[in-house]
């Protein structure tokens, strides 16, 4: 197997972005992004995926977190698509359900090379602390745009808003996992009738 690794940086006038990936890591994390809610729901995907991640990110949050979130969203999609690499070999698709207490969630992931976000978080709570819930939709609409994945999102019950979205992100970091492993039946073979991801 070929090294899965990968660093993207992405430079705006809003924010500057460095983000290290290792899909065959042991879920490793490192952040420093000034937006503690978000590092705690990036490390369950790396914790549940095994996917090492170092990200590094000075928005700005004076104004507030949006651009930060999105942004983070979107170099994380790039460096995934650029770690992934031709696909072949990998199991391509990959779903996970998890609970927390009283909340449960299903993702679903397609690594079709296709971008399409279907998101249903019906949220109890505006706000998780400081942070806006809203900005969660942004994270996913620029992962998926630049991971170039289909990706469902279903919270299927829960009363507490923190826990909704953290049975999101640890189904979407094991999501992730399921998908991004190779099948040792697959071979070198593309996980496609199109011959082409």
């Amino acid at each position: 197997m070929t090294d899965r690794t990968a660093a993207v940086s992405r430079d705006t006038l809003e924010t500057k972005i460095s983000v290290a990936v290792n899909l065959d890591g042991t879920g490793k994390s490192s952040f420093d992004t000034g937006v503690p809610f978000l590092e705690h729901m990036m490390d369950q995907i790396a914790r549940h995926g095994l996917i090492d991640l170092d990200i590094s990110c000075k928005g700005d949050i004076h104004i507030d977190d949006h651009h930060t979130v999105e942004d983070i969203g979107i170099t994380l999609g790039q460096a995934i698509n650029k770690a992934v690499g031709s696909k072949r070999g990998i199991r391509r698709y990959g779903h996970a359900y998890v609970p927390l207490d009283e909340a449960l969630s299903r993702v679903v992931i397609d690594f079709s090379g296709r971008a399409g976000l279907i998101m249903n978080i019906p949220f109890t709570q505006k706000r998780i602390g400081k942070f806006d819930t809203e900005l969660f939709s942004e994270f996913f609409h620029g992962f998926v745009n630049h991971a170039q994945v289909t990706l469902h999102i279903d919270c299927l019950r829960g009363a507490n808003a923190h826990h909704q979205i953290e049975t999101v992100y640890k189904a979407f970091g094991r999501a992730l996992r399921m998908a991004l492993e190779t099948d040792p039946r697959m071979g070198d073979v593309m996980p496609s009738t199109k011959g082409t991801l």
